[in-house]
């Protein structure tokens, strides 16, 4: 199974935000995009995808930027993933050239059950979890470095 480009940007940033303390103010998608290495214009459709499912905050203007919601911290991995993904099988039998096997094959089937162990072995995990250490204090180092001015 491979994530496309959207949902690998969608979690780094959900990951980036969790780790953002209060004092620090809160990071605009600019800042956010830097810190992660993405195209802004990428990061930017990202953060409005998360915001519209509600995982994250963002406001405009002075003392605005993105924050992560309660919702965000805690939605479970699989879950997300599987929002952002969409529906689809890994495989795809029966587009524009079907396969001659699909009545009688078993390979569908048993990537199906691959799929279904990949989401579960995702489900449990939250944000929260993906930025315990040695990730969280990684994150924190680098958003300093790639905010910091000068």
């Amino acid at each position: 199974m491979r994530l496309t480009r959207f949902t690998d940007v969608a979690l780094r940033v959900l990951m980036r935000l969790a780790v953002t303390a209060k004092r620090e103010g809160q990071p605009t998608t600019r800042e956010v995009a830097a810190t992660m290495q993405v195209p802004y214009t990428h990061a930017a459709k990202v953060v409005a995808r998360l915001q519209h499912l509600g995982l994250v905050d963002a406001r405009r203007g002075r003392g605005g930027g993105l924050s992560l919601t309660a919702a965000g911290r805690s939605a479970s991995i699989g879950g997300l993933v599987r929002q952002l993904e969409g529906p689809g099988e890994v495989v795809d039998c029966e587009g524009d050239s079907p396969c001659p096997l699909r009545s009688a094959c078993r390979l569908r089937v048993a990537l199906r059950q691959a799929e279904a162990a990949f989401y579960a072995s995702l489900d449990p995990l939250t944000v929260g979890d993906l930025v315990a250490s040695p990730t969280g204090p990684l994150l924190i180092g680098i958003s300093a470095t790639r905010t910091a001015p000068g």
